[in-house]
């Protein structure tokens, strides 16, 4: 194939358009393609979309690996499947303004549990599940460089039903803290900002209401679990450099400097800290990141020997 022939093969396209380096390939291959293959297998037969929900830090992968995955299952095993991030339906910046002047000003940022329209992602799980449904589903869309949510025009429109959903977010499958957790900040942003905890008891008890409803309807967990949070913050700036590359200097868009990422990572941190802490034993499938992003093993009740 010449330099200039356009790539035959899914995969290689997905590398092209991921801009990802070849060995990612050997990577997904051995860990990502035995997963896809038993989805598509717990798929077969049911009567609802399988709703499939990824957990990961900023920064490890996640919404790659859930392209990933949903390309699998469309091209290897002809399955109608969609990729979605919690990320999407974030509340539009005036609701924030709103809720940072009703509950505690820190909710202007958007990032913890409060900031997203749980009850929009479960009625487009819905609607996109409905054999009845014969218009096509309009999917949210939330643009971060403006900080706001695309406006509705520009949502891309689905033909439901689906086989596969496959649902990735930094926060998903995050259950609530205990008051003693909440009662001592985990760093400068709380301690200074939040002293009083309204913030973070207000994010905590969303976790229990909403979020919860929203766990309930996910089928499979899948995560990729960071080594540690010192690692978030270099993976979270390298994401703010793809996205100021990608977006050049356009008019209205924010790109965060480092301290103003730095500050912003901080609003992640304890559920990050609480995720990473408690969440792999109630997941079907965990693969362990080293700092480079390189999956080292795979455990849970998914993974067969």
């Amino acid at each position: 194939m010449g330099k200039s022939d356009p790539p035959t093969d899914w995969r290689e396209q997905f590398l092209q358009q991921q801009v990802l380096p070849a060995d990612y390939l050997d990577q997904a291959g051995r860990w990502f393609d035995p997963v896809a293959a038993r989805l598509a297998v717990h798929r077969d037969g049911a009567s609802r979309p399988l709703v499939v929900g990824i957990n990961g830090a900023q920064g490890s992968g996640k919404t790659t690996l859930s392209d990933y995955l949903c390309q699998w299952l469309v091209q290897e095993a002809g399955l109608r499947a969609l990729s979605l991030s919690i990320d999407d339906v974030y509340l539009t910046r005036l609701q924030r303004q709103r809720l940072a002047a009703q509950v505690h000003p820190l909710f202007s940022t958007r990032g913890v549990p409060g900031t997203h329209d749980i009850t929009l992602l479960l009625q487009t799980l819905e609607a996109l599940g409905s054999a009845a449904e014969t218009l096509p589903v309009a999917v949210p869309r939330f643009d971060k460089a403006r900080d706001d949510r695309a406006p509705a025009e520009q949502w891309p429109r689905v033909q439901p039903p689906l086989d596969v959903i496959l649902l990735e977010g930094w926060c998903l499958g995050a259950s609530p803290q205990t008051e003693a957790d909440l009662s001592q900040p985990c760093n400068a942003l709380e301690r200074t900002e939040d002293s009083e905890g309204r913030w973070r008891r207000h994010a905590n008890d969303c976790l229990a209401g909403d979020y919860a409803r929203l766990h309930q309807r996910v089928d499979v967990w899948l995560m990729l679990r960071a080594p540690s949070f010192d690692e978030v913050l270099r993976w979270r700036t390298e994401q703010e450099r793809k996205l100021a590359a990608a977006r050049g200097p356009v008019a209205g868009t924010r790109v965060m400097d480092a301290v103003a990422l730095a500050r912003f990572v901080q609003h992640y941190e304890r559920l990050t800290r609480h995720c990473l802490a408690t969440l792999a034993p109630r997941m079907d499938v965990v693969w362990e990141l080293d700092r480079r992003r390189v999956i080292s093993a795979w455990h849970g009740p998914g993974v067969q020997a």
